[in-house]
């Protein structure tokens, strides 16, 4: 996402319900360091800016959820509000996502699952 996407969906006011799932760090990076290179970090513990401040200045709303038991409620608002709607969810910093493409891999070759590696 960037901010130009955020201009548009305000300039033709457009009903887009955007989720931003926040681990602090650059996500993929961070997960091929974890799973392929003994979880040598470098360079990818990031500071994120507000993004419902950024959603808000775009006349967007938004929220920001940080706690599993708000998560519900939080969805449902989103899903039911009328216009476009921002919801970041923070995760844990070591949350992995699959399937993934190890790096220097083909698309034949993805991996579903941590076991896999």
């Amino acid at each position: 996402m960037t901010l130009q996407e955020l201009g548009t969906i305000m300039q033709f006011d457009i009903d887009v319900k955007i989720l931003i799932l926040n681990n602090e760090f650059l996500g993929m990076v961070r997960q091929w360091q974890e799973l392929f290179h003994q979880r040598r970090y470098s360079f990818t513990d990031i500071t994120s800016p507000d993004f419902v401040q950024l959603a808000k200045a775009y006349r967007i709303e938004g929220k920001s959820v940080r706690k599993r038991e708000e998560l519900k409620s939080s969805l449902s608002e989103m899903l039911n509000h009328k216009g476009s709607y921002l919801l970041e969810v923070m995760v844990g910093k070591e949350n992995n996502v699959f399937p993934m493409v190890p790096q220097g891999k083909g698309v034949s070759e993805v991996v579903l699952c941590k076991e896999e590696i």
